[in-house]
C-alpha cells in the first residue's frame, strides 16, 4: 500500500508549475494572483481582435479611425516605466505599494470597457442625434482608459509577484504568469467570438460590459490579501520621493539596461510583424481554407506554451537568460525561413511548422528578456517596478509598432509590384509577404548582434555560485 504522504507529494509534483510556489508565495495565492493576467489578456483580445473587426465590418467605421483607436493603448505603453517607478516609491499610511496601483488599474480598465460599446455605437452614428466629433472623443477616451488600466494592472501585478517570490522560484513564476496571459487570450477569444456570432448592437453592449464586470471580479480576487500591511508614520510618508530622472540614472549607470531595452524592442518587432499576415498568407498564397488558417493560432499558441515550459525548466537549471534569448532568436530565424520557403514549394506542412516555431522562439525570447530585466541590480532610487515598467514599455511599443509596419510594408510592396515598379519578375502576389518575412529575419540577426555583448558580459560571471540569472529576478 502506497503511503498517504507519498501520494500527496506525487500529486503536488504532478501539478503544472507546482514548483513555482515558495514559502512567501504559496501555490494557492500564486494562482489567485495570476488572475490579473487573464483579465489583461481578455482586454487585449477585445481591443486588438474583436472590436477591431466589429468596428470595421458591423459598424462600418473608417479603417483610419479604427487604426487610430487601436494605436492609443500602444502610444501610452512607454508610460509603463513611470507607473512602475511610482509603485516602487508609493507611500501610504498602511504601507501598501503595489495594491493601490493594481486597484486603480482595475478601475481604469473597468471604466474603459464599461463606456466602450456605447461610445462605439455613437461613433458609428447609431444615436438619436448627430453627436459629431463627440463620438470619436468618447471612443478615444474608452480606448485610452482601457489601455492605461491594462498597463497599470500588469506592471503592478508583475512587480507584486516579484516582491513575493523567492530567488529560486521567480523564473518559474514568470513562466506561469505568461501561461495565464496566453490562457486569458485564448479562452476569451473563444467565448467572445461565440457570444458575438449573431451580432446586434444590444449584444455588443452586453458582451463588452460583461467583460468589464469579469475584469473587476478577476482583479479583486487576484489582489485580495496579497500584500502585507507595513504602516508608515507621518514623518516617513513626508520624506520627499526621488525624481524619475534620478531613478533612471541609477538603473542605467552601471548596467546593460539600455542595450537590453534595444534588444527587447528589436526582437519584439521582429517576432510580431507577421501577426496580421500569417492567415492572409496561408489563404491567399497557399490556398488554405478558412478553417485551415484558424489552426494557425493553435499552432502558434502550442509553440509559445512549449517555449514557456522550456524557459521555466532551463532557468531552474541555471541557464543564462541572455543565452536563452539567443536560442529563441535562432529558432525564430529558422521559423521565418520555413514560412518564407513554404510558398515556393507549396508546402502547408512547412508553413504550419514555421508558425509553431515562431511561437516557440517568441515565447523563449519574451520570458528570457523579462528574466534578464529582472536580474538588473536595482540600487538607489531604482526599483523592481521601474525595471519591469521599462521591459513592458519596450515590449508593448515594439509589438504595436511591428503590427502596423507589417501590414503597411506588405501593402506598399504589393502596390509597387502591381504597378510594375519592381519589374515583371517581382509581380507575384507573395512578394509583399516575402519582403516582410525577410525584414523580420534581418531584424533577428540584428537582435543577435545587440545581444552578443550582453552574453559575453554575463559570461564573465558564470563562476559566481550565486547564479546571477535568478538572483534579483523581479516578476
Amino acid at each position: 500500500m502506497i503511503p498517504k504522504r507519498a501520494v500527496q507529494g506525487m500529486t503536488l509534483k504532478m501539478l503544472p508549475f507546482a514548483d513555482a510556489a515558495s514559502e512567501g508565495l504559496p501555490l494557492s495565492q500564486l494562482l489567485r494572483l495570476s488572475l490579473f493576467q487573464i483579465s489583461v489578456g481578455m482586454a487585449a483580445v477585445m481591443l486588438l481582435g474583436t472590436l477591431n473587426r466589429v468596428m470595421i465590418v458591423e459598424l462600418s467605421v473608417p479603417a483610419i479611425i479604427v487604426a487610430t483607436m487601436i494605436a492609443i493603448p500602444v502610444l501610452i505603453a512607454p508610460f509603463r516605466a513611470l507607473l512602475g517607478f511610482k509603485s516602487d516609491n508609493y507611500r501610504s499610511a498602511i504601507g501598501w505599494k503595489r495594491i493601490p496601483y493594481l486597484w486603480f488599474g482595475t478601475l481604469w480598465q473597468f471604466g474603459g470597457l464599461a463606456i466602450m460599446p456605447m461610445a462605439l455605437l455613437v461613433l458609428a452614428g447609431d444615436s438619436a442625434i448627430d453627436a459629431g466629433v463627440f463620438g470619436q472623443i468618447a471612443a478615444a477616451l474608452a480606448f485610452l482608459l482601457t489601455g492605461l488600466g491594462m498597463h497599470m494592472t500588469q506592471t503592478a501585478g508583475l512587480a507584486l509577484a516579484a516582491d513575493r517570490a523567492s530567488e529560486d522560484t521567480r523564473a518559474k513564476v514568470v513562466s506561469l504568469l505568461y501561461v495565464m496571459y496566453l490562457l486569458g487570450m485564448g479562452v476569451s477569444a473563444l467565448i467572445i467570438g461565440t457570444l458575438l456570432k449573431d451580432y446586434s448592437s444590444l449584444l455588443l453592449v452586453q458582451v463588452v460590459q460583461g467583460a468589464a464586470v469579469v475584469t473587476m471580479v478577476l482583479n479583486i480576487t487576484a489582489l485580495w490579501k496579497q500584500e502585507k500591511m507595513a504602516p508608515m508614520t507621518k514623518e516617513e510618508r513626508s520624506v520627499p520621493q526621488p525624481a524619475f530622472r534620478a531613478a533612471w540614472a541609477d538603473l542605467t549607470r552601471d548596467t546593460d539596461m539600455l542595450r537590453l531595452v534595444v534588444t527587447i524592442f528589436l526582437g519584439t518587432v521582429a517576432f510580431n510583424m507577421q501577426d496580421v499576415l500569417l492567415e492572409p498568407y496561408g489563404g491567399e498564397i497557399l490556398g488554405l481554407s478558412v478553417s485551415a488558417t484558424t489552426l494557425l493560432t493553435a499552432m502558434w499558441a502550442t509553440g509559445a506554451l512549449l517555449g514557456f515550459g522550456l524557459a521555466a525548466r532551463w532557468l531552474s537549471q541555471g541557464i543564462d537568460p541572455y543565452r536563452m534569448a539567443g536560442r529563441g532568436v535562432i529558432i525564430g530565424i529558422a521559423a521565418f525561413s520555413a514560412v518564407l520557403l513554404s510558398a515556393p514549394i507549396a508546402s502547408p506542412f512547412l508553413f504550419y511548422t514555421g508558425t509553431a516555431l515562431i511561437g516557440l522562439g517568441g515565447g523563449l525570447f519574451a520570458v528570457a528578456t523579462l528574466t534578464a530585466a529582472m536580474t538588473i541590480d536595482v540600487s538607489g532610487a531604482a526599483g523592481r517596478g521601474l525595471a519591469l515598467g521599462v521591459w513592458g514599455a519596450a515590449q508593448a511599443t515594439g509589438a504595436g509598432l511591428s503590427i502596423f509596419l507589417g501590414g503597411a510594408i506588405r501593402d506598399l510592396v504589393n502596390t509597387a509590384a502591381n504597378t510594375g515598379l519592381l519589374g515583371n519578375v517581382l509581380q507575384a502576389p507573395s512578394i509583399g509577404y516575402s519582403v516582410v518575412y525577410q525584414i523580420e529575419i534581418g531584424l533577428l540577426f540584428i537582435t543577435i548582434i545587440a545581444l552578443g555583448p550582453l552574453v559575453r558580459a554575463r559570461g564573465l560571471g558564470t563562476q559566481n555560485p550565486r547564479k546571477l540569472e535568478l538572483t534579483d529576478f523581479p516578476t
